[in-house]
């Protein structure tokens, strides 16, 4: 698949000061670097942004962990010391150039380091001011800890998902810094619309919090509206709170397969060969108040074939479901080879990564990028020529 030229990228030409750590952040300014910006990446010096040293595995590239290394890439890093005045004061003569900041602290710390919004912008007016928080700048949560597991306990979410007598059950992924570094990116990317239109500058905030109740403003609005009734979770394959059977996942002989939402229990049936289940039929009621015990019956007899063999029935009859692919398994499919996902970037001889591209596409091209995560201070001088 083509990759579009950096010079072709919609936000060629942009500069972006990124003073955030960690995921959510630098999640919202490598969405903007592989669209085209460029990234200058605020870090202390000596010591860098703490992800570099937050290992999630035992795998070690160049010196930081593969976490860094993917949420990083396409930057430009810039070692300063905040507690000097004169680090600080080229800070303040680089911010008029800039078109957007970045900040991740928690609630107070950036405006005691002299960069908050009311300061940054007496510098630069014009000035996309892009700001997440755990969970807001004001309330009895604004000081606590602004971490993805904590945030998605707090938001319901971990309530919301698992079978009902299951413990309460987080994502595998930080679901919480995800949702909240996209949403800034959206914001600060409309933000630069109206700047164009206006010359208006503009603060842009999101939490953490906010993103994940954002994430289940499906689930909340039913909730909202429906006499703050608390939704039942199914006890047996359970997938969404709010769904009747057979939503979920049912392990077959040899694997796991996913059924969605049907047209008919009895043509689910009688593709299936079940002929318990027709007092049911017809009653979509039941699907929901009976859905454990309709689910009971579906997973006795989704366990004694194959996925492949329920595939070969339920697909060509239009039924929604899928194989519950691991990541190997999907890896080897030619759905993800046509997509081209995956991108080698490389810094040196120690710093090779396989990772992944942007999800966006532009006239038809990718928005691959072989520039890795930076070096601790690597562009100082490129940043600050007469240092």
């Amino acid at each position: 698949m083509k990759v579009l030229d950096p010079e072709q990228r919609p936000l060629h030409g942009l500069k972006v000061l990124d003073f955030s750590q960690f995921l959510s952040g630098p999640l919202c300014s490598l969405r903007l670097a592989d669209l085209g910006a460029t990234v200058t990446k605020v870090e202390r010096e000596g010591t860098g942004d703490l992800c570099r040293n937050l290992y999630i595995s035992d795998t070690d590239i160049g010196g930081a962990n593969s976490l860094f290394h993917a949420i990083n890439r396409n930057k430009q890093s810039l070692a300063v010391d905040l507690r000097k005045e004169q680090d600080k004061e080229r800070l303040r003569e680089l911010i008029p150039h800039v078109d957007v900041m970045i900040q991740n602290f928690r609630p107070g710390v950036i405006e005691r380091l002299g960069f908050g919004y009311d300061e940054v912008k007496q510098l630069n007016p014009s000035i996309i001011y892009g700001s997440i928080s755990g969970y807001g700048e004001s309330g009895p949560w604004k000081d606590l800890p602004g971490q993805d597991l904590l945030a998605q306990a707090r938001s319901g979410l971990l309530w919301l998902t698992g079978d009902r007598d299951h413990a309460p059950t987080p994502m595998g992924l930080a679901a919480a810094d995800m949702m909240a570094g996209n949403a800034l990116a959206q914001g600060i990317l409309a933000a630069l619309v109206r700047r164009g239109i206006t010359g208006q500058g503009a603060l842009v905030q999101t939490s953490l919090f906010e993103a994940m109740l954002d994430f289940q403003f499906e689930v909340l609005t039913t909730y909202l509206n429906d006499g703050h009734r608390l939704p039942q979770r199914s006890a047996l394959n359970g997938a969404h709170a709010y769904l009747g059977a057979p939503y979920g996942v049912y392990r077959t002989s040899d694997g796991w397969l996913a059924l969605a939402m049907i047209p008919s229990l009895e043509r689910l049936c009688t593709l299936l060969g079940i002929t318990s289940l027709e007092r049911f039929y017809g009653d979509q009621q039941a699907l929901m108040t009976q859905r454990d015990v309709i689910k009971a019956v579906l997973a006795e007899r989704l366990l004694s074939a194959t996925t492949e063999h329920w595939l070969s029935i339920l697909q060509p009859a239009d039924i929604w479901c899928s194989q519950v692919l691991d990541w190997a398994q999907m890896r080897d499919s030619e759905a993800y080879r046509i997509l081209d996902m995956e991108q080698q970037i490389v810094r040196d001889a120690q710093m090779e990564l396989h990772t992944l591209r942007s999800p966006i596409r532009i006239d038809g091209a990718t928005l691959k990028s072989p520039v890795a995560a930076p070096a601790l201070g690597q562009d100082n001088a490129r940043v600050w020529p007469s240092r």
